[in-house]
């Protein structure tokens, strides 16, 4: 479709298809990936989309079995160039507002899940890339989890229960706890579907686990910890409900200054120093208590931190108190 001036000037006079056109001059991407930066639901992405497409923008792409979109260039552009300096210093503007840069955080997350996922593996030269077929980081974590005895895993904080079903695969149980009993039921759905059956499902809040003491080996948070209201609180039933000599693994967010995953996300804090979670742990009792970097990836301002304990076993913590009497007297 050819499109004038006028009918140019009023496509683009659309806050969404301005934005879906500025992150696709940045990267080609499909529908699903579009919904998740610029948070519009997947019909109104498809309806934007299929409008900048016949006004030759955005040029349609298959590629193994799926559908991406760029923002078309040059003589394709079918007489936007002409509107490339205004294009180019409205979107420069909008990538400094919250707004533009919460797009470009998104985007971010988009190319580390795309780089984590193991389709390609870039040498040297990133024009010349070796494909890996069947390489994946789920298939490492699960082959590493079979190296795991059978323990009983609380996974707090388990969402949807993608992380419990992967743990399920070599735990002897898990009791996984969420507060939304929606969120809760979809998770079930999932089990049954995929015949799931070592998994106990629970709702409760992270403060207060609907947990006996001392019933699992292994205590989980994934991307969990900012969504608690009391993070100290969170972790101390997280060790309550350990063994002595149960392990404690977090895996959060380090602080950062993206305000709009409150809104978008339910995030109630936005991330932890290292010190912070660190602090954190030890203050719970755990002992050998680490953190460190488990992914970040340059231009991202998400990096995500691992940290772990381990509650002290009996005779450990006797030691623990006999030293500190020792020391006070």
């Amino acid at each position: 479709m050819d499109v004038n001036g006028a009918g140019l000037l009023r496509l683009l006079g659309d806050d969404a298809r301005l934005r879906i056109l500025r992150v696709l001059r940045s990267e080609r991407l499909n529908v699903s990936e579009l919904t998740g930066i610029v948070g519009i639901a997947q019909s109104g992405v498809s309806r934007h989309l299929g409008l900048l497409k016949e006004a030759g923008l955005v040029l349609e792409q298959r590629e193994g079995g799926f559908t991406y979109f760029q923002a078309a260039a040059g003589e394709a552009a079918n007489g936007a160039t002409t509107l490339n300096p205004f294009l180019h210093s409205h979107f420069e503007a909008f990538g400094r507002t919250p707004e533009g840069r919460a797009d470009d955080a998104r985007l971010e997350e988009v190319r580390r899940v795309r780089k984590e996922n193991f389709d390609a593996h870039a040498g040297p030269d990133t024009k010349q890339r070796q494909l890996v077929p069947g390489r994946s980081w789920a298939a490492w974590a699960r082959a590493l989890g079979q190296l795991l005895p059978p323990v009983r895993v609380a996974d707090l904080g388990c969402g949807e229960g993608y992380l419990t079903i992967e743990a399920s695969k070599w735990a002897s149980r898990v009791i996984a706890v969420d507060r939304s009993a929606a969120v809760l039921e979809r998770a079930r759905g999932l089990a049954k579907r995929r015949r799931v059956r070592n998994i106990i499902w629970k709702r409760g809040e992270l403060e207060k686990l609907p947990m006996r003491d001392a019933s699992v080996d292994v205590a989980l948070f994934s991307q969990a910890l900012h969504h608690a209201s009391d993070p100290a609180t969170a972790l101390s039933e997280a060790a309550r409900v350990l063994v002595p000599g149960g392990k404690l693994l977090v895996l959060d967010l380090r602080e950062h200054d993206q305000t709009w995953v409150r809104d978008r996300l339910g995030d109630v804090w936005l991330g932890f120093t290292d010190e912070q979670l660190a602090r954190l742990l030890k203050q719970t009792g755990l002992m050998d208590v680490n953190v460190s970097i488990g992914s970040r990836r340059a231009g991202d301002p998400f990096t995500v931190l691992i940290a772990s304990g381990t509650k002290p076993s009996n005779q450990s913590a006797a030691r623990t108190s006999e030293n500190s009497r020792r020391t006070r007297t």
